[in-house]
């Protein structure tokens, strides 16, 4: 749920089961961030050195994936799942290494924050009041053999943040009245406990079908009528959020999800719009989404016509904008969308930011808030 946790502590731990199992580990990467526990516990696993890069004129330092498949272990303990890597590297990200490593039959164990989940990145920014910046695919924690939840009350949090064993003792009241307020905790440690019992379910789930074959039939009909998840998109920030919320509803249903926007015929979209297009096609690609842009001249009808094509049952969008002039006199969207499609349920996405007035997080006030998002490894 947060820094402090004990992952680092607890992936040293199963680093050194597996060692004591004739396995052979080794440290990929390792952030102590000066805890004395925590390197002492690293005492005794074999470490691949970190390289030197110079970026801008300074010399910095980070994970040797070369070297790391040079030495071909049968198993890599690799800190901080979510870090981007210095510009310039084999790839941006620290989860693309670890692809390389896992595709170069070597296992991996890793840590991660739930606030770094990319589906999780608005209701995190809403609890916190801080963007998260470094974020990975969700399909990546899907990927994992076996998700651990290292649990902690945040009142034992809090004690260990007090006590010195987080952060150092000059940094300990800025995260005490930032990031670290308990009711922060308290409904993180409630995202994660949330988000690994949905993992737990998905992998339950997928099961063989053994029996007769009527048990084959039965099972084949159900997959049959699958669902598939349409959200209403525009090219404005707001549909990241409604995108997020519509794919983490397409986990819980198994289903596939189509984003559609649907544009006006004959305009061109201005440079804010292709921004905000772009933003959304790299946000689509991130979580496996297909983004559809349609044109037409009436919105009802050209979903209903995408949503037939698609075999959509299911379709999410967002609150519409008041209506004014002639065109309160319209039919509302969602009520034609359930006249033209009488076998799709419909549903209204609401904005979550705007609840008890709180406001949506303006890109300056990200900036100022950003550090108030803590990183990295955990003492036990």
């Amino acid at each position: 749920m947060a820094a402090g946790v004990g992952k680092t502590y607890r992936m040293l731990q199963e680093g050194h089961a597996e060692l004591e199992a004739g396995r052979d580990v080794v440290i990929g990467l390792l952030e102590t961030h000066g805890r004395a526990d925590t390197q002492a516990l690293a005492e005794g696993l074999p470490l691949v050195p970190r390289r030197r890069v110079t970026y801008r004129d300074t010399d910095l330092e980070d994970m040797d994936l070369p070297a790391i498949l040079r030495r071909h272990p049968e198993v890599c303990l690799i800190d901080e799942l979510a870090h981007s890597n210095v510009p310039g590297l084999e790839h941006e990200k620290r989860y693309e290494d670890i692809e390389d490593i896992l595709d170069a039959g070597i296992d991996v164990l890793s840590t991660l924050n739930v606030q770094h989940l990319e589906s999780l990145n608005d209701q995190v920014a809403e609890i916190s009041g801080a963007r998260v910046r470094e974020t990975v695919p969700d399909s990546v924690l899907g990927r994992a053999d076996e998700v651990v939840l290292i649990d902690l009350s945040p009142e034992a949090l809090l004690a260990r943040l007090r006590a010195g064993k987080v952060y150092k003792p000059e940094r300990i009241d800025a995260a005490l009245n930032g990031f670290f307020r308990i009711e922060n905790l308290a409904a993180l440690r409630e995202i994660a406990l949330r988000q690994v019992a949905e993992e737990v379910e998905s992998k339950r789930l997928v099961t063989e079908v053994v029996g007769t074959r009527q048990d084959t039939v039965a099972a084949e009909m159900s997959k049959a009528v699958s669902e598939r998840l349409l959200a209403l998109v525009e090219p404005y920030p707001g549909s990241q959020r409604l995108v997020r919320r519509a794919w983490r509803s397409s986990q819980r249903l198994g289903a596939q999800l189509d984003l559609l926007w649907v544009a006006p015929p004959g305009s061109e979209a201005n440079a804010d719009q292709e921004r905000q297009l772009g933003a959304l096609r790299q946000l689509a690609s991130v979580l496996s989404a297909t983004l559809i842009v349609e044109p037409g001249d009436d919105v009802a009808e050209t979903v209903a016509r995408v949503a037939r094509d698609r075999g959509t049952t299911y379709i999410l969008m967002g609150r519409s904008r008041p209506a004014r002039g002639l065109a309160r006199l319209r039919v509302p969207l969602p009520q034609r969308l359930i006249e033209e499609l009488p076998g799709v349920d419909v549903r209204i996405v609401a904005d979550r930011s705007t609840r008890h007035g709180l406001q949506r997080p303006e890109a300056d006030d990200i900036v100022k808030t950003r550090g108030r998002m803590p990183r990295g490894g955990d003492l036990p």
